[in-house]
């Protein structure tokens, strides 16, 4: 079994420089550390955090991503929450939506239980299931010279593009979301929609 915490990359700086200069990106944060990151990186109304739903993180960056063609959306997700979803790699694939990017940081971990060991520790790779199922684009980043293309790609390549990026298991301070579920999907729609309440208040997506 490897050892995470030898590993090269931080998370934090990873998502940091994922989110940097933004402009209208959507995102989708999975539950645990990849919220707490993003969050850390600063909030913001198009960003939509997993506070549960394990393994939702995916197939939710899918829908959205079919459903605004015209939108770049990207999925921060850790390693645990991706296995836990391992489907929605082959469904991706098949629909192979050209605006999608994957963001697995992984530390082979799952770090809100207790840091028991992950089925990456153990030779899983994400990046290969991804490129089985179709992505057209894929890698596993493990050093800082790997960084700058993979976030390049993810941010603007023909997707749908998948990179895991092998990162240190670390005990970091929590920076929260915020947790109100409805509050976090009403800004977000206001956000994508336009139009501030009006666009919370009109019975459904436009």
């Amino acid at each position: 079994m490897s050892t995470s915490r030898t590993f090269a990359l931080r998370r934090r700086p990873v998502v940091e420089a994922l989110l940097e200069d933004r402009g209208d990106l959507l995102v989708v944060s999975g539950l645990g550390a990849p919220a707490w990151d993003a969050a850390a990186a600063g909030d913001h109304a198009l960003t939509f955090p997993l506070w549960g739903a394990m393994g939702g993180a995916l197939p939710m960056g899918l829908g959205l991503a079919l459903a605004r063609p015209e939108r770049r959306v990207l999925v921060i997700t850790g390693d645990g929450e991706m296995l836990m979803g391992l489907g929605a790699i082959a469904t991706a694939g098949a629909a192979g939506p050209g605006n999608l990017g994957v963001a697995v940081l992984d530390n082979e971990c799952y770090g809100e239980t207790g840091m028991q060991a992950t089925h990456t520790a153990f030779g899983v790779d994400l990046a290969a299931m991804a490129a089985a199922a179709g992505w057209p684009m894929t890698g596993t980043v493990r050093e800082e010279s790997g960084l700058e293309p993979a976030l390049s790609d993810l941010r603007g390549g023909a997707g749908p593009v998948f990179y895991a990026f092998k990162v240190r298991a670390e005990d970091l301070p929590l920076v929260l979301p915020p947790r109100d579920g409805e509050h976090l999907k009403d800004r977000f729609r206001a956000a994508l929609l336009g139009g501030g309440p009006a666009a919370i208040d009109g019975g459904g997506w436009r």
